[in-house]
């Protein structure tokens, strides 16, 4: 079964329409959602939880539709995380795990000790007072403290530091490789979701450009460096997308398949790929 199924998805809005998406998040897989600022990240996430309805295609979430009466059921085995999280600035975290259990049946007030431990948040300090990693890491805390079995990640990490981000990145991968769980993360950070995620889709100005396995996608591009003259040597449909210097040097994004294969490539990374196919969008 499919975590997470999106057909030929389109929603309207006066300024910005969402145009014929089709996506699929595979059980047990970990998919990265990257777009610029308005690409429709959100709006996205919006349709497959029932915040709001799609004007044409079809949605399956967990094996049920967002539409459906029986989705409220769907949900407790949805753990979200938004791009902040909102609690209540006077209740402490003790306070916010006694509320939650009586929100979700299945909530484990054990595992929400451990990762109040695991992350340092203190229990009883209002959290009006923590900083921004503290709340997201509390928003997570309760995400995976009732046993969900897909996890929603909206810019969960944006504004975090490092060293922040990559405790949470490494709470993420554990979740992920538990049987049949699945985390569909949207980011702005994209070494983040390199580290993470089996399979990349990629919104641009509502439109789905990719959504493939991060493997199979790294390997079906690479780096060309060079002169101008060698970078027009190759075939037009080997050249994704190019850079070209003031000092005659060019910096490309060719398709393997289609250069030869004594041309020295360096390995790409998914922000080159996505870099590189805006680029190009754009010029078309």
């Amino acid at each position: 079964m499919d975590a997470i199924t999106l057909s030929h998805v389109t929603k309207s809005f006066r300024d910005f329409t969402l145009d014929d998406v089709t996506l699929r998040v595979p059980e047990g897989t970990v998919c990265g959602l990257v777009g610029e600022n308005g690409a429709g990240k959100t709006t996205l996430i919006r349709l497959f939880m029932g915040a709001i309805r799609a004007d044409g295609g079809a949605i399956s979430v967990l094996g049920r539709s967002p539409n459906a009466p029986d989705f409220r059921e769907a949900k407790e085995d949805i753990g979200i995380v938004l791009d902040d999280a909102y609690f209540p600035e006077v209740m402490t975290a003790l306070q916010v795990g006694k509320v939650m259990r009586d929100t979700y049946r299945r909530w484990d007030m054990e595992q929400f000790a451990e990762y109040l431990r695991r992350f340092d948040l203190p229990g009883k300090k209002p959290f009006k007072e923590y900083s921004r990693g503290m709340r997201m890491k509390l928003a997570i805390s309760v995400a995976l403290s009732h046993n969900a079995k897909l996890l929603v990640l909206d810019e969960a990490t944006a504004g975090l530091d490092p060293i922040v981000r990559d405790e949470i990145i490494e709470t993420f991968r554990e979740f992920a490789l538990q049987d049949a769980h699945s985390i569909l993360i949207s980011s702005h950070i994209v070494s983040d979701l390199e580290k993470l995620c089996d399979s990349i889709a990629f919104l641009h100005r509502g439109k789905l450009l990719f959504c493939e396995e991060k493997d199979a996608l790294l390997d079906r591009y690479g780096i060309f460096r060079g002169t101008a003259e060698q970078a027009d040597s190759l075939l037009a449909e080997a050249i994704v997308g190019r850079e070209d210097s003031a000092y005659g040097g060019v910096r490309a994004l060719v398709r393997r398949d289609a250069s030869p294969s004594t041309l020295t490539l360096e390995r790409p990374t998914v922000e080159d790929i996505i870099l590189f196919t805006v680029k190009e969008a754009q010029r078309s």
